[in-house]
């Protein structure tokens, strides 16, 4: 894993006072201190999808102190995304999420630099919106961008946290240094049908934020002290009988992706 070297840190990445009150009650925890504080300040994320998780996600990492987030989502708000994505208000209908979200977030927290892109990762801008981050968050809604953030994160070794969320439940899982990767747990030839989407399959309002509160916790975890719980483990979140588990898995040594490296 990528540690950060808190002596090298110029006096730009040092809390200022008015970042020691946002942040005080953080700092306050025991085993959380100014140290890991300015480990989020300097930090670099990128989020893949502005929808249901990547909303609340995206807005709690703002709020914590995140340095630098990257937003990228090519889609534009729509009616039914405002039963469940809390950044978006009725007058944003019809603008892009990406664009939107990062005004929110520079409204909530100046502090960090939020930058956006309107457009899909695709297979020919991936490795250079992803190579330079500190940690991968995704939670898009397809398969196919999936594979493409699990691979393009095995590549330049980043690590990723990949949250999902449809109906009533919800997963969260990390891919990190030699670990098992996305599609190792779901091999591609097994890929689920494109359809099990939440415009398809329906979703409660609380589903996605409950995912991204668990996918935020553990990037806080991460990128503040280093620690890494879902490593290889896959959290699975039940929301009719509010049963969580979580499963180890192991490395496919077959895989065209992580054992290819």
């Amino acid at each position: 894993m990528s540690t950060f070297n808190m002596d090298a840190i110029s006096p730009e990445f040092e809390l200022t006072d008015a970042e020691l009150h946002l942040y005080s009650r953080q700092i306050l925890l025991d085993g959380w201190d100014i140290d890991a504080q300015e480990r989020l300040k300097f930090s670099n994320v990128c989020i893949i999808g502005c929808g249901g998780i990547g909303c609340t996600l995206a807005e709690l990492l703002a709020r914590a102190g995140v340095g630098t987030i990257t937003l990228i989502d090519p889609d534009t708000i729509e009616m039914s995304n405002l039963q469940r994505q809390l950044a978006f208000m009725p007058q944003d209908i019809g603008f892009y999420k990406a664009e939107t979200l990062a005004k929110r977030l520079g409204q909530i927290n100046p502090n960090v630099q939020v930058e956006y892109v309107n457009q899909a990762l695709t297979a020919e801008n991936a490795a250079h919106l992803i190579e330079h981050q500190d940690l991968v968050l995704d939670g898009c809604d397809q398969f196919a961008t999936r594979y493409l953030v699990n691979q393009i994160c095995i590549e330049q070794n980043v690590p990723l946290l990949s949250a999902s969320a449809i109906g009533l439940q919800g997963q969260l899982f990390m891919v990190e240094g030699d670990s098992a990767c996305y599609a190792c747990l779901f091999p591609p030839e097994n890929q689920a049908d494109e359809s099990l989407r939440c415009a398809n399959s329906g979703v409660l309002a609380t589903t996605p934020n409950v995912m991204a509160s668990l996918q935020a916790h553990h990037a806080l975890l991460y990128l503040g002290l280093g620690q890494t719980p879902l490593r290889q483990k896959l959290l699975l979140w039940d929301g009719l009988s509010f049963k969580q588990r979580i499963l180890a898995f192991e490395k496919d040594t077959d895989c065209p992706i992580c054992q290819a490296r």
